[in-house]
């Protein structure tokens, strides 16, 4: 049994995908051999969506699968054994970070030209399909223009909005008014609409040979031996409103040392290596940094040696997922569907009336749903997630909070 599909896995939110072998039933998709795969945002969402991607895959055979992604999700590509291709597109539509007022109408025109231009190169593939992934609070709409420009003559999505001829093959949007489904579902449901169905529903990351043995030249570096037993703390994440607090942080490892004793090594990229060298200084315990040090592979293969990680809700979590590595979820509840997916987990969150802001900065400022989070409970999981498995896993150590009373109106 492989690593991302361990014993007694659950993923406590929502009911799975069957798992009887579907072959595409549509006869068009049936026939469809070259396929677009679009999903735009970030890493993490790329991940989310390959249990969907190897559905894809295996509906047909000799089938090959391209991204449209992103350079932050691009950057999962390589080890994504569902994916055959990458094509990096930073869509005018997506977030990208403030853009300066001043120059606004320069990027319009230059935005302008990259959709004609990226219309040009998919055309030029000539892909029979078009899969559309986004989260609820996304609109397919965009990318199934640009699809429908370059001529792809079936174009899969969810949407709100009536697409016309936009998409081939509409499925509307039931989210949030009707469910709140795990993201990973939402994507194996939208395949599904088609035909397409996997046993394996497990998320994919595989690092390679090379990355698995830099990772191990790593840990004996630091003194940490094959088999030893250590945790790995993930501090960052790419949105202010997703960082569990440094001197939180820092509170915890001081517990960690002493109600573990295992080694603890400290990752994050390079702008975050100033984050962690002060969760360093001001835990007082001997820790190990790796922080700027380690590519994406070199991480994949150093989370699956992890005994445990403890990461908040960012692309790590969900790496250590797809490897099997047990998981402690620091998780601001900026959005519900995100939990890790079938892997031991331990997700922790304050409660707060202003759950599911789906905001990258705490409009109230006050990041409640994580300074709420006492180290002692860090403690509390990590050492329930170093005992042998139970067979049943909850994915929460409290009640997981009321999805009925989202309010995704302020976008």
């Amino acid at each position: 049994m492989s690593a991302r599909m361990r014993p007694g896995m659950s993923n406590g939110m929502s009911a799975l995908a069957s798992p009887l072998v579907s072959p595409c039933l549509t006869p068009a998709w049936q026939a469809a051999r070259k396929i677009l795969c679009v999903r735009l945002d970030s890493l993490g969402d790329v991940l989310m969506c390959t249990p969907a991607l190897r559905a894809l895959r295996e509906g047909a055979p000799d089938r090959s699968l391209t991204l449209l992604g992103s350079p932050s999700g691009a950057a999962a590509a390589p080890f994504i054994p569902e994916l055959d291709d990458v094509i990096v597109y930073q869509a005018p539509w997506m977030k990208a970070g403030d853009r300066p007022a001043e120059a606004s109408q320069a990027a319009d025109a230059t935005d302008a030209g990259m959709a004609a231009n990226m219309a040009a190169t998919l055309a030029a593939h000539r892909f029979d399909a078009a899969v559309i992934f986004t989260a609820y609070t996304q609109s397919a709409l965009p990318a199934a223009l640009l699809c429908h420009q370059a001529g792809i003559p079936l174009r899969l999505a969810h949407c709100r909005e009536n697409p016309y001829a936009l998409l081939s093959d509409w499925v509307e949007e039931p989210e949030p008014a009707s469910m709140v489904r795990h993201e990973v579902q939402r994507q194996l449901d939208l395949v599904r609409k088609v035909g397409c169905r996997t046993p394996d529903i497990g998320l994919s990351f595989a690092p390679r040979p090379g990355d698995a043995e830099a990772a191990q030249a790593r840990l004996r570096s630091l003194g940490i031996a094959p088999g030893q037993r250590w945790l790995l703390l993930h501090p960052g994440a790419s949105a202010a409103s997703r960082r569990y607090p440094a001197d939180a942080w820092a509170a915890s490892i001081r517990l960690l040392a002493r109600g573990t004793g295992l080694p603890m090594v400290l990752t994050g990229s390079s702008a975050e290596v100033e984050l962690v060298e002060g969760i360093r200084a001001a835990c007082g315990m001997p820790t190990h940094s790796l922080a700027g040090r380690l590519d994406l592979g070199q991480l994949g293969a150093l989370l699956r040696m992890a005994t445990v990680a403890v990461t908040n809700n960012t692309g790590p979590a969900h790496i250590a997922a797809a490897v099997g590595t047990p998981l402690v979820d620091l998780y601001a509840l900026t959005n519900p569907q995100h939990t890790p997916w079938h892997v031991r987990n331990r997700v922790l969150f304050q409660d707060v009336p202003c759950r599911f802001c789906f905001k990258s900065s705490c409009p109230a400022g006050h990041h409640a749903c994580l300074v709420g989070v006492a180290p002692e409970r860090v403690l509390e999981a990590v050492a329930s997630l170093l005992q042998p498995a139970r067979p049943r896993i909850d994915i929460a150590d409290e009640a997981w909070p009321d999805t009925e009373k989202l309010d995704v109106s302020a976008g």
